[in-house]
């Protein structure tokens, strides 16, 4: 499939890029590796007048720790996140998680974490060709009224099965967006509208500049399901945070326990989490119960979209957070 007719714009720096955005507001899109947009270009799904390369862009490429936060430039490469010592130690749910993501050459050569963060929802009743879509009545995705993946669902149920994301917001992330006349910082958690159709709190005009992890002191993990160790989007996966009490050795604090691929953005399931306070650090038991938590609640939000049935996502659920809780236990 070859890609629609666009005008490439290579600005030399941020400004240049911002004033583009603004130039060409909900006309353009922005190109880093491409991974994820230039497919969905060739199968049409987007159509954009104009593509901004972040190419040139070096200054949005770092992994820097300021004030207790590791900053890491939203045009920073998979492999540079994996080549940090500084993620793998202080944000090991996001260095497990971009482990997975794509294959290697995808994580040297093109895959960026900002693009991981923002690449749209997916569904396999709605990421097919032109050809194929127009086999069938458009879905609300498509600017239809149906949605193939629930019934009677007056919303697209289209799913995020970013593994960047879903690590982050167990890590408490936040997004650093700018524009041409200002700048805001969001937590990553607030950043998902819950519509399928336009998943991101994010104007046309915006660019996703840097993501801010708090390094708190604590134990995180990252676990996913998917058919291939590589190239495949997961179909479950779950990101935990485990912060240990200052004052009883061994216990919990608090959790943070997020499940990905199960709903329009990643799910932060704040009873399961809650559940952890006080337990042990070894209370696999409790481990179990808060694992089984999370499945009842994330199976709310299941829906038959990618590529596998109901039944076995939910199932999986519970043992991918299990195992994420006891891999975060099993770190010194």
């Amino acid at each position: 499939m070859r890609l629609p007719e666009f005008e490439y714009l290579e600005p030399d720096n941020l400004n240049e890029a911002l004033d583009l955005l603004a130039c060409h507001v909900n006309e353009a899109k922005l190109l880093a590796g491409g991974t994820d947009l230039l497919v969905r270009m060739k199968k049409r799904l987007l159509q954009p007048k104009y593509l901004i390369s972040l190419k040139a862009l070096n200054e949005l490429s770092y992994i820097r720790k300021q004030d207790d936060k590791i900053k890491i430039g939203a045009k920073t490469s998979i492999a540079e996140i994996l080549s940090s010592k500084l993620i793998k130690k202080q944000a090991r749910a996001l260095f497990i998680a971009c482990e997975k993501i794509g294959a290697v050459t995808i994580q040297h050569y093109r895959g960026t974490i900002g693009g991981n963060i923002l690449q749209d929802n997916r569904c396999h009743h709605y990421d097919q060709s032109a050809f194929l879509r127009s086999g069938h009545q458009p879905c609300h995705k498509d600017g239809g009224k149906i949605c193939y993946a629930r019934d009677d669902a007056d919303r697209c149920n289209s799913t995020c099965q970013s593994d960047g994301a879903t690590a982050l917001m167990a890590l408490w992330a936040k997004l650093v967006l700018v524009r041409k006349d200002g700048k805001r910082t969001v937590n990553l958690a607030d950043f998902y509208t819950n519509d399928g159709i336009m998943p991101f709190a994010m104007e046309g005009d915006e660019l996703l500049k840097e993501i801010i992890i708090p390094m708190e002191k604590g134990k995180s993990a990252y676990k996913r399901l998917a058919y291939r160790s590589a190239i495949d989007y997961p179909i479950v996966s779950a990101g935990v945070f485990l912060k240990e009490s200052d004052i009883t050795k061994n216990e919990i604090d608090y959790a943070r326990i997020v499940v990905g691929a199960m709903g329009r953005a990643p799910l932060f399931l704040a009873k399961a989490s809650s559940f952890l306070k006080g337990k042990k650090i070894s209370d696999t038991n409790a481990f179990k119960k808060a694992s089984d938590m999370a499945m009842d609640n994330a199976s709310t939000f299941a829906v038959h979209n990618i590529g596998s049935t109901l039944e076995y996502r939910c199932t999986m659920v519970s043992q991918m957070v299990l195992k994420a809780l006891k891999q975060a236990c099993e770190q010194n």
